[in-house]
């Protein structure tokens, strides 16, 4: 069984934003991540069912995201990932 998480983001409809929909495919969880910081918590806490082992995490965005914002929270992530490789 290959433990894969979807990861898509999209605008907030009711006020200025985005947030990040984590859907665990093997059980059919699903979690809104307001921030990045919602975000590694949802995924581990998702990934300690699995021993902590995720196989695969598949993102996507809506259509009406903003360039920019796949942008900010593509920064954030590489700043996440440079920090954890320290």
């Amino acid at each position: 069984m290959s433990v894969i998480f979807e990861s898509v983001i999209k605008v907030n409809p009711l006020d200025y934003g985005w947030y990040i929909e984590l859907t665990d495919t093997v059980d059919g969880r699903v979690a809104k991540c307001d921030n990045l910081d919602d975000l590694e918590k949802k995924m581990q806490e998702f990934g300690n069912d699995y021993g902590g082992n995720i196989d695969e995490v598949k993102w996507s965005s809506d259509e009406n995201v903003p360039p920019e914002v796949i942008n900010e929270i593509r920064l954030g992530l590489d700043k996440y990932n440079e920090e954890v490789a320290k």
